[in-house]
C-alpha cells in the first residue's frame, strides 16, 4: 500500500465503522453520509477509492436503490482505472447524485486530514 493510502488508512476506517453502525441502527441515510465521507478522504488512494465505491455498491443492493446501483458502477471502473492517474474531482462525494466530474468544497476538517496524510502521514488526531 503507498504511503498516502497507508496515512489515510485510520481516518478512512474510522468512516466505514461509523457507516456499519448507523446500518445496525437501520440508519441508512446517516450509513451513507460516512461512506461519502470515507471517500473524500480516500479518494487520492487507488484502493481506498475503489474500496468506498464497492461499499457505496453493496448500500445500494441492500436499498434496492437501483440509480445509485448503475451510477456506482460507472464509479468503481472509474476509481480502479482513473484515480492512480489523477483525473480526480477533488473533495466529490461519490455518490450518484452528484456528477463524478464535479469537483466540491473540501470541508475544513477533511481538508486537515488529507494535507497531513500527503505530507505527514500524521493524520490520527
Amino acid at each position: 500500500m503507498f504511503s498516502f493510502a497507508r496515512n489515510i488508512s485510520f481516518p478512512v476506517r474510522r468512516e466505514l465503522v461509523l457507516s456499519r453502525r448507523a446500518m445496525r441502527n437501520r440508519n441508512q441515510k446517516n450509513a451513507f453520509k460516512h461512506l461519502e465521507n470515507a471517500h473524500v478522504l480516500g479518494q487520492l488512494s487507488t484502493y481506498w477509492h475503489t474500496r468506498v465505491h464497492w461499499l457505496m455498491f453493496v448500500w445500494a443492493w441492500q436499498q434496492h436503490d437501483f440509480r445509485e446501483l448503475r451510477g456506482q458502477t460507472v464509479r468503481l471502473v472509474g476509481a480502479i482505472t482513473k484515480t492512480a492517474i489523477g483525473l480526480l474531482p477533488t473533495g466529490n462525494t461519490g455518490g450518484s447524485n452528484v456528477s463524478a466530474f464535479m469537483p466540491m468544497p473540501l470541508s475544513t476538517k477533511h481538508h486537515s486530514i488529507i494535507t497531513r496524510a500527503r505530507l505527514r502521514g500524521d493524520c490520527h488526531r
